[in-house]
């Protein structure tokens, strides 16, 4: 390989392990990467810099745009009735959960359609006693499938297809992918209703046999002048609580703990417990303890406290800082009163805990919190009010759902290209009033529109420093003799691999133009091969780290990563048998 390719391949190994470690933020580590490549003169300035303008872009910011216009007229709060049933049972609550969820995420961006239908579920849950852990995992992989169907399904889709453009190749048709999607789609919700959901643990009863391990920790204050100064923990009435124990207790700069029973309170201690948000509010309700904030609270007064709950997401400026360092309260106007964080015990004051992607923050704010910050996955992929009335259907809600059809149309029939009909359907959703002016910023993630502009310029790297054509060449020679349909399964298993270690993004500019000149060495299509890719690097079933969905249900469903792999496995080798199988029939 020439000196500019062995270059490229080094800045990729860094940024995999970068983003493997988290060490910055996914967008700051993508265009430090390309920045490299720009500096080393890999690649032009308008080399680097085409995604910026490259219709995929434009067409994903439209989509997220139109997403947000059908979330703000509620017309996902209709899901309810689909839901409903005399007599629920898990497999059929599965079926008329995930059909929807897959119909709808076909068309729409899969984050706020995991994030409409979650509380839905919730409360379904307590309704009905299905255990939530067996509804949300479900949810997530349906959404990811449901965005294999269409090109605007998911945005890796919409970036393999302008990759191929700039390679000079014809990008990929509106319903191309549901050759693989649909049947994809069919054999996931067969296998949840009738198997899947038998490898899901029943988060509810793991608790009883593992106290504490899906439970907040949350911090109360023993106030001046309490009627518990003195007396002891035992006395006080803080030992046998059920949902919640106190883990250690924090008194003038020293930690006490682990706590005995007659240990003595005395005031300004603060208490830190782990357990569930019922029991803070239980002790805050029957005790003199008062929640560990600093100035007051975010409470306006009501009778009720308005709480909700917010999952960090993994490009949050939250990530790697602590809730002192960002100014939480200053920044977000609301107090965070408990965090959980899924498999592992969080140490120190809460104010001093560094924040990672999938925590779930508890916060105390006013009326309206998760309206504001809901909008936006730059910060939270998710935020609802701890006890959720959905809103009704707006009056605006067909409005919003016949410019998401039109837009569609006017492609299928060739009237109009994809991204000038997603931007009319876009500008349409705010001159209709489905989207306000205000709320058009907050609808864009910046942080994931610059990830994907400078990961056109890392994929134009990896072709035009002949990285791509290297790694092509050498990974059908080494495999002589083998037919296409080996080195397939070869590209798909290596992406969905580099999926789940990085980002669905990151994973499809790698792999997209390595597996192009594979394909020309093999003599067969490249937009087959390329199609194999783009399925892969949205196949991820076996982390909650390889796709943001996951990552939004890990907290609530209280699953750990074992229990991804456990059930996502047979789900991804499906999938990879399907692809294989359907290429192969269509293509090859």
């Amino acid at each position: 390989m020439p000196w500019e390719a062995w270059f490229t391949l080094g800045v990729i190994v860094v940024l995999i392990i970068s983003l493997m470690r988290e060490m910055l933020r996914v967008d700051f580590t993508v265009l430090i990467a390309l920045g490299l490549l720009l500096l080393a003169g890999i690649v032009t300035p308008k080399q680097a810099f085409a995604g910026f303008s490259d219709p995929a872009v434009i067409t994903i910011a439209a989509l997220y745009v139109l997403a947000a216009g059908i979330h703000r007229t509620g017309v996902l709060s209709s899901i309810d009735r689909i839901l409903a049933a005399r007599k629920p049972t898990l497999p059929g609550t599965l079926v008329r959960m995930m059909v929807p969820t897959a119909v709808i995420s076909a068309f729409l961006n899969n984050t706020p359609v995991v994030a409409m239908l979650m509380p839905p579920l919730q409360s379904l849950s307590r309704r009905t006693g299905l255990p939530v852990s067996k509804l949300l995992m479900p949810l997530s992989f349906a959404a990811i499938t449901g965005g294999m169907v269409t090109l605007i399904g998911t945005s890796t889709n919409l970036i393999a297809s302008g990759l191929l453009i700039d390679a000079g190749y014809r990008g990929f048709d509106l319903f191309e992918f549901a050759w693989v999607g649909i049947p994809a789609t069919i054999f996931l919700i067969l296998y949840m209703s009738v198997i899947g959901h038998r490898l899901i643990p029943n988060s509810e009863s793991d608790r009883r046999d593992d106290q504490g391990a899906r439970d907040y920790q949350f911090e109360l204050r023993v106030p001046i002048n309490s009627r518990l100064v003195g007396k002891t923990v035992s006395g006080a009435k803080l030992r046998a609580l059920g949902d919640a124990y106190l883990v250690h207790i924090r008194r003038d700069g020293h930690m006490i703990g682990p706590v005995a029973p007659d240990e003595p309170l005395q005031a300004a201690d603060v208490l830190t417990f782990s357990g569930q948000p019922s029991a803070m509010e239980r002790l805050l309700e029957q005790t003199d303890l008062r929640a560990n904030v600093d100035g007051a609270s975010a409470h306006d007064g009501s009778s009720e406290i308005p709480l909700f709950e917010a999952v960090v997401a993994a490009g949050s400026s939250l990530v790697g800082r602590t809730l002192k360092e960002v100014g939480f309260r200053e920044k977000y106007q609301g107090v965070v009163l408990a965090i959980h964080r899924q498999d592992e015990s969080l140490r120190g004051a809460l104010g001093h805990v560094e924040l990672k992607p999938g925590d779930l923050l508890l916060i105390e704010a006013k009326p309206g919190f998760d309206r504001i910050w809901s909008q936006s996955q730059n910060d939270f992929y998710l935020v609802t009010p701890k006890s959720q009335i959905l809103p009704g259907v707006s009056k605006k809600a067909p409005i919003a759902l016949g410019l998401l059809a039109a837009a569609v149309l006017l492609n299928v029939t060739g009237v109009l290209p994809l991204a000038t009909a997603a931007f009319a359907a876009a500008l349409g959703t705010v001159l209709f009033g489905c989207l306000r002016g205000t709320e058009l910023r907050k609808a864009i993630d910046a942080s994931v529109m610059l990830t994907i502009a400078a990961a056109f310029g890392i994929g134009g790297a990896v072709q035009a420093s002949g990285l791509a054509t290297a790694v092509g060449h050498a990974i059908v020679g080494a495999l002589p003799g083998a037919g296409p349909i080996f080195v397939l399964i070869v590209l798909y298993i290596v992406t969905a691999i580099l999926t789940e270690i990085v980002t669905n993004s990151a994973a499809v500019v790698v792999m997209l133009p390595i597996a192009v000149a594979a394909a020309i060495d093999l003599g067969v299509d490249p937009r087959a091969v390329a199609l194999t890719v783009t399925i892969a690097a949205s196949a991820s079933f076996l982390s909650p780290l390889g796709y943001q969905t996951n990552l939004m249900v890990m907290g609530a469903g209280g699953y750990r990563f074992k229990d991804f792999f456990r059930a996502g496995l047979p789900v991804s080798l499906g999938i990879l048998a399907i692809t294989i199988a359907v290429v192969a029939w269509r293509w090859l």
